[in-house]
């Protein structure tokens, strides 16, 4: 059995210390929406009755108050799936030509990325809503999708993945006759594969809870993601905390669950991307 210094068990419990610090907030969201409100602020944190009443009231008599939670809900998985599948598409082919693929105006491109990403995001927005109220898609799920199709992010960590892998593979698909989405599903895409679950955790992250963009261009409650609605709903509803807290729980599981399923290539993605 590996014994610790007095120094190094000092730094261990340090850092488990900080660790119970950072998680007791979450654990505390998800106790909490298991509750009676009552009960909340009269009983200890694992004290009393629970139940999955909040979520009942969430996703079943939320109606009476106008709010179509279980509809947002869908609405947010449609969007961030859509968003996130476009993304990790658009940025393993415009990648994949940054990387290895000679064009005129390569640099100038490439510079135009790096730019893209340094300004600030808020930067766009007004332009953005004028081209989706010229184009007509104000209140609609384009104007929610489209502006988000493509990442310069993106496109810039999957063109530094794709630069790590030798040509030699690229020219032993192409003597087999593999065609340039062949090469890009066969070879590229499982090679890379920790930088495109990166690409794509982020993206879907960012999407699904995207707040601001979702105010300006909808109208109507039922048309607008579930991030949006629990805010209004937290603001509107604020002393009723056990569906405020179960529909922050909903909100923060389908990133949690992703980061569980892919954690694996994440891990790698990020120890490749700091080396």
């Amino acid at each position: 059995m590996k014994k610790f210094k007095p120094l190094s068990l000092l730094i261990h419990l340090a850092m488990l210390t900080l660790a119970i610090t950072w998680l007791y907030p979450f654990i505390w969201m998800v106790v909490v929406s298991f509750k009676d409100t009552a009960q909340i602020y009269t009983t200890a944190l694992f004290d009393g009755r629970f139940s999955l009443d909040n979520y009942a009231f969430l996703f079943d008599n939320s109606a009476r108050a106008d709010k179509p939670f279980l509809r947002t809900l869908f609405n947010s998985m449609f969007i961030a799936i859509t968003i996130t599948v476009s993304v990790t598409l658009t940025s393993t082919l415009v990648g994949y030509a940054v990387a290895k693929i000679q064009f005129r105006g390569k640099s100038a491109f490439k510079n135009l990325l790096i730019v893209q990403m340094v300004f600030p995001v808020f930067m766009f927005i007004i332009p953005q809503f004028v081209l989706m109220r010229e184009l007509g898609l104000i209140n609609s799920y384009g104007a929610m999708i489209l502006p988000f199709m493509m990442s310069a992010w993106g496109i810039f960590m999957v063109s530094q993945s794709f630069k790590g892998t030798p040509n030699d593979y690229i020219y032993a698909a192409k003597l087999d006759h593999a065609s340039l989405w062949g090469i890009l599903r066969h070879v590229m895409m499982p090679l890379n594969k920790s930088i495109l679950a990166i690409v794509a955790l982020f993206t879907f992250s960012s999407a699904w809870d995207n707040f601001l963009w979702p105010l300006i261009v909808m109208r109507e409650a039922e048309k607008m993601p579930f991030s949006v609605l629990l805010a209004t709903f937290s603001k509107s509803y604020g002393v009723y905390l056990g569906p405020v807290m179960a529909g922050a729980v909903v909100q923060t599981l389908p990133v949690v669950i992703l980061f569980i399923l892919f954690r694996k290539y994440f891990l790698q993605g990020m120890s490749l991307s700091l080396k």
